[in-house]
């Protein structure tokens, strides 16, 4: 069979097919054909497998516990342990940390491999072989599916190419953000370039380096290796400039920019151009408000940073609104709690034109609220029905995404007959809509007071999800 190598969720399928082929595993017992547990068993965004498991997972799963009891013990033996002895241990927690993360790494190859295996067995497209299985170890990890993806093409790279740095990682000399910048460095040379460079960086003594020192010498061997390579990586990443939104503590949010250099630079010169000026002028704001400021103003066509005329979705108790001594907090969707003194301040100071929309909640058993309800239901999610979804869903429904939503999913199919409703729609990012149509994924709601719904992956774990509570 002819095997078309692609890069669907950062893995190729050449790639995955050749994972940890020389790599020694320790023995573990076959796992027991065990039946799924039962709805009552699982718990909101909480795992659970069909299958036993193994002898490996039980040795660590003891150690988990020892460690647990070490924690709970804490102060028992002060006094007996000598700060000198306490040291030592920091360390060695430190080498075992970096130590878990090559068992990892190793874990994370091997399942790509079979899971690739299995989805050429099962007749997926050759352009999709490896989709789906940087989400699976998101799952497992609760971490997001970006997130996992990065961590399987980092441990692809670590354990295929790169063996003398996974020894260091796995002995400690190294902790597992220095391998993961170092071989970000190394990502865009071929294997041999890759392997050539580990043998250089072996001899370094990378485990006296920090972090960034030890990036830089990667980053320099790179350049070194290939200048044509790293060129053609700089252009690329040009093309990969974004601006992106995170929520910051404090009702604030970072606002980022990935630009070229010449060009962040450029916008940083004259936003402090602007505050050199306003403070020259006697502006009695620090340098930074005025900066920031001038910021928002300039990309928003707006005087004053203030007078913002875009639509912010803000769910809040009416008695937030209304009534000066309801503590209540309100929520922007997907981003952030606003206290209400606060929210109320914010919309009697605002200049520019405020809109309502009236959303419906219910109490469920548990004694929490859902939303549930909004005035049009039509074929497609679209219009009230699919605002209500989003004011709902606020994220991504898929466990430990917080991706903004993209698409509307229909958790029954519409092709399999599932309607149009809130109950039966979900607000998912693009890739999280996508990867559920791959073979043994399947998704259905599991509690419909609640709205909690269940992802079952293809190796038989279950995880659930339900919306956030509104305020």
């Amino acid at each position: 069979m002819s095997v078309v190598c692609s890069t669907v969720m950062g893995m190729s399928a050449a790639a995955v097919l050749e994972a940890v082929e020389g790599i020694d595993l320790p023995d573990t017992a076959a796992p027991d054909d065990t039946a799924a547990p039962d709805d009552a068993a699982a718990t909101e965004d909480t795992p659970t497998t069909a299958a036993a498991a193994d002898g490996v997972t039980v040795r660590l799963d003891e150690t988990l516990d020892w460690l647990h009891g070490l924690v709970s013990a804490r102060g028992m033996d002060q006094g007996l342990a000598g700060d000198a002895a306490r040291i030592d241990r920091i360390a060695v927690c430190e080498r075992l940390q970096a130590s878990l993360e090559a068992v990892k790494a190793v874990e994370m190859v091997a399942f790509a491999q079979s899971q690739s295996a299995e989805q050429l067995r099962l007749g997926v497209h050759p352009s999709k072989i490896g989709a789906g299985i940087g989400e699976q170890i998101a799952l497992a990890c609760k971490v997001s599916p970006s997130e996992g993806s990065r961590r399987l093409h980092v441990a692809r790279d670590l354990v295929l190419d790169m063996p003398l740095l996974l020894d260091l990682l796995a002995v400690g000399e190294i902790g597992g953000w220095t391998a993961r910048l170092i071989v970000g460095q190394f990502s865009h040379l071929d294997r041999a370039t890759r392997s050539r460079l580990d043998a250089e960086l072996a001899g370094k003594e990378l485990g006296s380096m920090g972090s960034r020192r030890a990036e830089t010498t990667a980053k320099r061997l790179a350049y070194q290796a290939d200048p044509v390579a790293a060129t053609e990586r700089a252009r690329k990443a040009r093309k990969d400039r974004r601006v992106t939104l995170r929520p910051a503590p404090d009702t604030m949010s970072l606002l980022t920019g990935l630009l070229p250099v010449e060009q962040g630079v450029a916008c940083y010169a004259a936003l402090d151009a602007a505050a050199k000026s306003a403070k020259a002028a006697g502006d009695q704001r620090s340098r930074g408000q005025i900066m920031a400021d001038t910021l928002v103003a300039r990309l928003t066509g707006q005087e004053a940073a203030d007078d913002t005329g875009f639509e912010v979705g803000v769910i809040m108790p009416l008695g937030t609104l209304l009534d000066p001594n309801d503590p209540r907090p309100a929520e922007i969707i997907g981003t952030d709690v606003l206290p209400a003194d606060l929210i109320r301040q914010l919309i009697k100071d605002a200049e520019a034109r405020c809109w309502w929309r009236r959303l419906f909640t219910r109490p469920t058993p548990d004694g929490g609220q859902l939303i549930v309800d909004a005035d049009k239901r039509k074929r497609r999610f679209s219009s009230w029905l699919a605002h209500l979804i989003r004011c709902r869903d606020q994220v991504c429904r898929d466990p430990f995404c917080g991706a903004p939503i993209r698409h509307l999913d229909h958790i029954h199919r519409h092709t399999d007959g599932g309607p149009s409703t809130a109950t039966n729609g979900r607000g998912v990012c693009e890739r999280g809509n996508y990867i559920r149509e791959m073979p043994g994924w399947t998704v259905r709601v599991v509690d419909t007071n609640t709205h909690t719904v269940e992802i079952v992956t293809p190796t038989g774990h279950h995880y659930r999800s339900r919306p956030p509570q509104p305020p």
